[in-house]
């Protein structure tokens, strides 16, 4: 029985998780394979980078969005655009930071209340990044729950896949809702930032059954201190959907005036946590380092986790 370990001693995002877990022995062309079942392979190429953080050399795993990347493109007059062709590397930074807030993003847009998310995260992170936000939404609808649901149910995905990524997804959209008081089914996910809140999301349940997982223990859970700009104005850390999951699990003090632990993080700890703690007895067989987007001077901003019996 394999036993994952995560010690999220700088906290946890999505593309944290992905890049600690491809470190640990994942496999990037089955992740991109199995993630191909989908069926939205134009929207977005996977990119997987090694960056030293802090002296700790890791794995930085983004989500680059290409429908955005063209949009950009064709959109200078928008001055920022030309700073984020890049945009999906930071966009989910928060969400990493949030997994993704960018959903909330489309709140603004179309003015949902829901819209949510993370989108928070992000901006903090990047002022602009929300700001690519505007060029799509008018391309697009954007992805509702019930979209995300039936894209996974939909797919080829093996089921206890799809099972793993519909928990994840629901644990979003329930403390979502309860946030801004919907309904689940009319929770949104903004089209582009749903993208890499998807490959994510989805591409940790993968990951956890290629490594053949049978348990996770996870540290308690650092989220950071401050505030951070979203669309719905300025939101204390945690960010209330990321408090609202992380509820039953020990969150631990921090110092660092970030949003550590994104909604989308909050969420894989919370569906695939069976106990939480100091790290337990283990015959450790691999371990594995994955950057957050941010650096912070005190501390390497990386999920470390490892894998044993």
């Amino acid at each position: 029985m394999k036993t994952l370990y995560i010690d999220c001693f700088s906290g946890i995002s999505g593309d944290m998780f992905i890049g600690a877990l491809l470190d640990a022995g994942g496999s990037l062309s089955l992740l991109q394979e199995e993630l191909n079942k989908l069926q939205i392979s134009d929207e977005f190429k996977l990119k997987r980078d090694t960056v030293v953080k802090n002296g700790i050399t890791a794995v930085k795993f983004d989500v680059e969005l290409l429908q955005q990347a063209n949009k950009d493109a064709q959109k200078h007059e928008h001055s920022h655009h030309h700073d984020h062709a890049h945009s999906h590397e930071h966009t989910h930074s928060h969400h990493h930071d949030h997994g993704h807030s960018h959903e909330h993003t489309h709140s603004h847009h179309h003015d949902h209340g829901h819209s949510h998310e993370h989108t928070h995260s992000h901006h903090h992170d990047h002022g602009h990044s929300h700001e690519h936000t505007h060029s799509h939404h008018h391309h697009h609808d954007h992805r509702a729950y019930k979209d995300i649901v039936r894209l996974i149910e939909d797919s080829a995905l093996e089921d206890k896949v799809k099972q793993t990524a519909l928990a994840i997804f629901r644990k979003i959209g329930e403390a979502e809702g309860k946030i801004h008081g919907i309904a689940l089914e009319h929770v949104h996910f903004h089209e582009v930032g749903a993208v890499d809140s998807i490959v994510d999301i989805v591409g940790a349940a993968i990951l956890i059954h290629q490594l053949q997982i049978s348990k996770v223990v996870c540290s308690a859970v650092p989220v950071g201190m401050g505030k951070i700009r979203i669309d719905h104005g300025i939101y204390p850390v945690p960010a209330p959907a990321t408090l609202e999951m992380l509820k039953g699990i020990p969150i631990e003090h921090s110092h660092i005036r970030a949003e550590l632990t994104t909604p989308t993080g909050a969420a894989i700890v919370a569906v695939l946590g069976e106990s939480f703690g100091p790290l337990p007895s283990l015959k450790v067989e691999s371990i594995g380092y994955g950057a957050g987007t941010k650096t912070f001077q005190e501390q390497p901003n990386v999920l470390r986790v490892m894998i044993g019996e």
